[in-house]
């Protein structure tokens, strides 16, 4: 088998990977990117600078002409340009223009809260002030409520109607009270023409309100008695208002300014004084009330100063005696 032996070639076809397919789109993402790193860094920077930084630069890009020229900066050629032709000016040289921008409006300095800050500032101020009002307010009131015990104290023919005046501070304002004792009534039986002592009482509760700045409120009541007499139709309603409006009639005679006077009404015997007794004598009463609040509205107080007692005529202030009257 000499001339019979054969060599066995084995061929390895040996498989590349893909075929490149080109990067360019890397190059545009990268582009992107660093567009949008170089937008975000510029919207940072214009943030952390203060306004002051801002104008600066925007006036180092739009300097003030200061040569005496209107073109150039004044010099040989006063910021001409010479042409093709010599040295004759090239009249088709643009003018400069110096373009007025507004103030920069960005940043806060690298504060990210001085907004909030401010705002919660102002917020501060405004409450310290709604306090310092109240406080006033409150000082006012216990001062008003001082000088009207002390002005009826100082009068001995008086002394029998302290009883007769109530006053309490409530978050209604100041109110005043002027209410029927047993045997003591402020006004006649199913009248509305109140007493002297009443009016005498009203005199002094007007001395101390018409220095304080608030509007008042006048309301009249009557107890739970119904109302028997009179005109047909006439009831406890129409008795308490017409007791309340003659007692406003009576505080603007007596000096309170009209304008000051905010409401005036008739609540009959829907609000007792002792609830649990609808025709107990208190229940019948003038409640006058310096409304909180309203001061601003108003002139602004008086010089605070105790009220003069009403002069006594005749021997003192007659005062009738016990009587059982209701309404």
């Amino acid at each position: 088998m000499a001339g019979g032996d054969q060599s066995l070639i084995v061929k390895k076809i040996k498989k590349g990977g893909h075929a490149h397919h080109g990067g360019a789109w890397k190059v545009a993402y990268a582009d992107f990117v660093t567009a949008m790193m170089a937008f975000f860094l510029l919207l940072w920077l214009l943030n952390a600078v203060t306004e002051e930084q801002l104008e600066g630069i925007s006036n180092y890009f739009s300097p003030e002409n200061i040569s005496m020229s209107e073109s150039g900066a004044g010099g040989m050629l006063g910021g001409k340009v010479i042409g093709e032709t010599g040295a004759m000016p090239d009249t088709t040289a643009r003018p400069s223009v110096t373009v007025d921008l507004p103030p920069p409006r960005a940043g806060t300095g690298g504060d990210e809260f001085a907004g909030e800050k401010q705002a919660a500032s102002e917020e501060t101020g405004e409450e310290e002030d709604a306090a310092t009002r109240q406080a006033r307010e409150e000082r006012e009131f216990q001062q008003a409520e001082q000088e009207i015990r002390q002005a009826i104290e100082s009068v001995p023919s008086l002394k029998e109607l302290a009883k007769s005046l109530l006053i309490e501070n409530t978050p209604e304002g100041l109110r005043i009270q002027i209410v029927d004792q047993e045997g003591l009534a402020m006004f006649p039986r199913g009248g509305s023409e109140m007493f002297p002592y009443t009016r005498k009482v009203l005199d002094l509760v007007a001395k101390v309100i018409t220095k304080m700045p608030q509007k008042i409120s006048i309301a009249g009541h009557t107890d739970a008695t119904r109302f028997v007499g009179g005109e047909a139709g006439y009831t406890n309603w129409e008795l308490s208002a017409d007791r309340a409006n003659a007692s406003r009639r009576a505080l603007i005679e007596l000096g309170v300014p009209s304008d000051r006077v905010s409401v005036v009404v008739g609540k009959a015997a829907t609000d007792p004084l002792v609830a649990n007794d609808p025709e107990n004598p208190s229940n019948r009463r003038i409640s006058i009330v310096l409304l909180r609040g309203t001061a601003a509205e108003s002139q602004p107080p008086q010089e605070s100063q105790t009220a003069p007692a009403p002069a006594e005529t005749n021997g003192g202030i007659d005062i009738p005696p016990p009587s059982n009257g209701s309404n």
